[in-house]
């Protein structure tokens, strides 16, 4: 892989870290419940299924950063096409902005990888 291919694909990973954050540790938060524009009320309620799916971003990042730690391009592409899929998905049935924020960096770490 080249050092740009690594390089994002790294800022992929470490994006995918800070949203296991913001779901895990601070969705009732102030700065959670700005991120996702959330009442306090529903940001308490909706706790245990944000934690849930920080845990799968959490999931994400890993791969990613084991398929660099293994120099794995085959694990890489897995994982960034995990990412794509789960941010056409937030897309379809969440927010569109979410295409742009989860899963065009990784088409872009995906090209990148695939064509070094």
């Amino acid at each position: 892989m080249s050092n740009a291919a690594i390089v994002v694909v790294a800022l992929v990973a470490l994006l995918h870290a800070w949203f296991l954050v913001l779901e895990m540790f601070l969705w009732t938060k102030p700065i959670g419940m700005r991120t996702f524009k959330l009442t306090p009320e529903f940001a308490e309620r909706s706790r245990t299924l944000a934690a849930n799916q920080g845990l799968y971003n959490g999931f994400l990042a890993a791969g990613l950063v084991y398929g660099l730690c293994m120099h794995s391009r085959e694990i890489v592409l897995l994982f960034l096409a995990f990412v794509i899929i789960a941010g056409a998905y937030g897309a379809l049935t969440v927010n569109k902005r979410i295409f742009f924020i989860q899963a065009l960096p990784a088409i872009a770490a995906m090209m990148l990888v695939s064509w070094g």
